[in-house]
């Protein structure tokens, strides 16, 4: 399947022959799973949609955003199918896909695709025109900057009218306002605006920035939170060697790694302590990361790992750390906060969001002086105290962020840009 991927490929369901054309599609639904159908009957009323994802890198909480809606959508009786990157994920993508390809009548397509605005745009967005008239799809959704620039530019041929929807996910909007970057990306929102029919965002935050940089719009405009599934809110068994720290997340400065390790250098060069933290994440800039810790005389009390199934990296921490620069709605918090694990974070995007009531506590970013004090304070805190705290965290996120809530109002946003349009 990795071979597969690289390569530009199609993965269809287990019961359809693989083509030989790598953008060959099923064009009748195949049979689903019924315990999958039945486990979230969705929307039973609404029209069986036909839904294409597109989005960029199979990887962190866009891919898993995906994923969750993906499947649901399925179970609720859609046909589904996801349009993606051939050269990032690794084995955790491909495991990931490989499990949720039975599902989807219309397949997996992945070919390389660049992060970055590149010629090679250009093939994919003509790999994607050619999908679409194939597959027919009534919803084009796109996540991420780069799967919403080819989710409503893409030519689909005069024959459909799909509805074209956006979920930003952070992507363009994360910039820094004023930047060269900022205000080009932001030109782009502009212009793509008269090709969406719906914009899906996941947080108040990034809605607020659309107005803010972008404008105000007429399109219709739906906030659908990422949601959680109630299993996640299980508790957690701690390891009996848990460190005091752990960072969850990719290995990149703008998450605010390298203040996380200052704040650390911080408490004990002025307070005299030492604390343990687990690194766990890849990224592109691991090795600068590594280096800095042992710059900061840090390497004994830092251990970096690969990433891993979220649960079983928090069992062995006391407290998470997020000190992230720029965020949208992450669903690293949301799983954290929902399985009860006493919490650090920046206050960021729509951080606040997912603390409600809590978010006083949330601290400014790229302070290293305020986090190492907001570190020190949860280690300390009486340890009943701290319990209490996240769990109430825990029950307040329970009402707040359902995974079912999410896939119900994305489909009701597909459904009543449609009534839009069939009015215009």
């Amino acid at each position: 399947m990795e071979a597969a991927a690289r390569r530009g490929a199609v993965i269809e369901p287990e019961d359809t022959p693989v083509a030989a054309s790598p953008l060959r599609l099923v064009a009748s639904p195949a049979p689903r799973d019924a315990a999958l159908r039945d486990a979230a009957p969705l929307a039973a009323a609404a029209p069986r949609e036909r839904i294409l994802h597109v989005f960029r890198a199979p990887v962190g909480g866009l891919f898993r955003h995906v994923v969750d809606v993906a499947r649901l959508q399925a179970a609720a009786g859609h046909d589904v199918g996801l349009f993606c990157d051939a050269s990032t994920g690794g084995a955790r993508a491909e495991a990931a896909l490989a499990d949720l390809a039975p599902h989807l009548t219309l397949g997996v397509t992945r070919l390389p695709m660049r992060r970055n605005p590149h010629p090679s745009d250009l093939s994919a967005l003509a790999a994607l025109s050619r999908l679409a008239r194939r597959a027919a799809p009534t919803v084009l959704h796109g996540h991420g900057s780069k799967g919403g620039l080819f989710a409503r530019l893409v030519p689909v041929g005069s024959a459909l009218r799909p509805v074209r929807a956006y979920t930003p996910h952070g992507g363009s909007f994360n910039y820094r306002p004023g930047s060269a970057l900022h205000r080009l990306y932001m030109q782009a929102e502009r212009v793509l605006t008269a090709r969406t029919d719906v914009f899906l965002f996941e947080s108040d935050f990034i809605a607020g920035r659309y107005r803010a940089y972008v404008g105000p719009t007429t399109r219709l405009v739906r906030i659908v939170h990422n949601g959680i599934a109630a299993e996640e809110f299980a508790p957690i068994d701690r390891a009996p060697d848990a460190l005091d720290l752990v960072y969850i997340g990719e290995l990149r400065e703008a998450k605010g790694v390298p203040v996380l390790f200052e704040a650390l250098a911080r408490l004990r060069r002025e307070r005299g302590r030492r604390l343990t933290l687990l690194v766990v994440g890849s990224g592109p800039d691991e090795n600068t990361l590594r280096t800095r810790v042992a710059a900061l005389g840090l390497a004994e009390d830092v251990r970096f790992e690969p990433p891993q199934p979220i649960r079983a990296a928090l069992s062995r921490a006391h407290v998470m750390v997020v000190p992230s620069l720029a965020e949208s709605l992450p669903y690293v918090i949301l799983e954290a906060a929902a399985a009860a694990q006493p919490m650090v974070s920046t206050d960021v995007g729509g951080i606040p969001e997912i603390f409600g009531p809590a978010a006083p506590a949330l601290v400014p970013p790229n302070d290293a002086a305020a986090l190492a004090g907001a570190i020190l304070r949860k280690v300390d805190q009486n340890p009943e105290a701290r319990r209490g705290e996240a769990a109430g965290l825990s029950a307040f996120i329970r009402c707040r962020f359902s995974m079912d809530q999410m896939a119900e109002d994305g489909l009701a946003g597909y459904a009543a840009a449609r009534q839009r349009i069939v009015g215009a």
